[in-house]
């Protein structure tokens, strides 16, 4: 039997730093709702932060010493209206961020329904298509990658919208994390 109350969210335990990371940033997302453009995060060594930044650990509320972890910064607005793999072309992150999220809000089809895709609509069109579908589903991606090259992704559908919902795995979404990765290359 569950005992957590009902106002409070129950957020599903993570094996890793990484995706703890994600499903914090997931959460975060989701307590800002829905319609909400891309957001960026850097993803820093919680240790390491209290150590080099006590301030800005003191303000993030990250406390003394105690479970080592990734913690996410969020990073300015992005650019309005720029194109989001352009805008990532021109990220370089200090030696200090050991990786980065972004969180993203798009419209999926299921397989079936991309099957029946028409050829060759340029992309308003295409997009239109998309939004008009029937079988559309809004879902919000929230992928992260760190310099060492692992990867985790969490997709929350808005007709789902509860943390015991949520997909996580590193392959979810790759293309995105090939952008985010792409930051990272010198």
């Amino acid at each position: 039997m569950d005992n957590t109350p009902p106002d409070v969210p129950e957020t599903p335990s993570a094996a890793t730093a990484l995706t703890r990371a994600v499903l914090e940033i997931d959460e975060y997302a989701a307590g800002l709702g829905w319609d909400r453009p891309a957001q960026l995060f850097a993803l820093v060594d919680t240790d390491r932060l209290r150590t080099e930044e006590p301030g800005l650990a003191e303000q993030l509320e990250l406390g003394g010493s105690g479970s080592s972890g990734l913690t996410p910064v969020e990073q300015d607005e992005l650019p309005a209206g720029a194109p989001l793999d352009e805008f990532l072309a021109t990220i370089a992150w200090p030696d200090a961020v050991a990786g980065c999220a972004m969180t993203v809000e798009r419209l999926m089809l299921p397989p079936a329904a991309e099957a029946t895709l028409p050829d060759g609509v340029p992309g308003p069109e295409l997009t239109r298509w998309v939004a008009e579908h029937p079988e559309r589903q809004e879902v919000r991606m929230t992928v992260a990658v760190l310099r060492d090259g692992r990867r985790e992704s969490a997709v929350r559908l808005r007709e789902k919208d509860t943390a015991t919902e949520v997909l996580t795995g590193p392959d979810l979404v790759p293309g995105l994390a090939d952008a985010l990765a792409a930051t990272f290359e010198e």
